[in-house]
């Protein structure tokens, strides 16, 4: 039961966050840069996934595949952005919020509720 319920916190908060992201897409779409196109799409999709993490909060069992997914899918994207981070100087700053995130991750992912 007490894991069920860190896991139900942790889907809360990650939800919360992923939702959060649609204040920077709102505010970066009247800026029409090209180079900022990449980043508003994924924050589009991370938007989406908050919500139906919201959604899975009051019965996580039932969610299995997108709990696994969340922290599958975005430590993957973390990794990506680490090895560029690594390569070009102007990334490095964020390897620590990259670090915070892939905790949150990895988190999920023993926390998904067995079968």
């Amino acid at each position: 039961m007490r894991r069920e319920r860190v896991l139900q916190v942790l889907l809360l908060l990650v939800g919360l966050f992923f939702v959060a992201g649609i204040y920077p897409l709102l505010t970066s779409i009247p800026q029409h840069q090209q180079s900022d196109y990449g980043d508003q799409m994924m924050l589009a999709v991370y938007f989406v996934l908050g919500l139906f993490l919201l959604l899975a909060v009051s019965r996580p069992a039932d969610h299995r595949s997108l709990i696994a997914f969340t922290g599958w899918g975005t430590l993957a994207h973390d990794a990506v952005m680490a090895l560029q981070a690594a390569q070009l100087k102007q990334f490095r700053s964020e390897l620590l919020p990259l670090t915070v995130v892939a905790v949150l991750c990895i988190a999920l992912i023993v926390l998904v509720p067995p079968k």
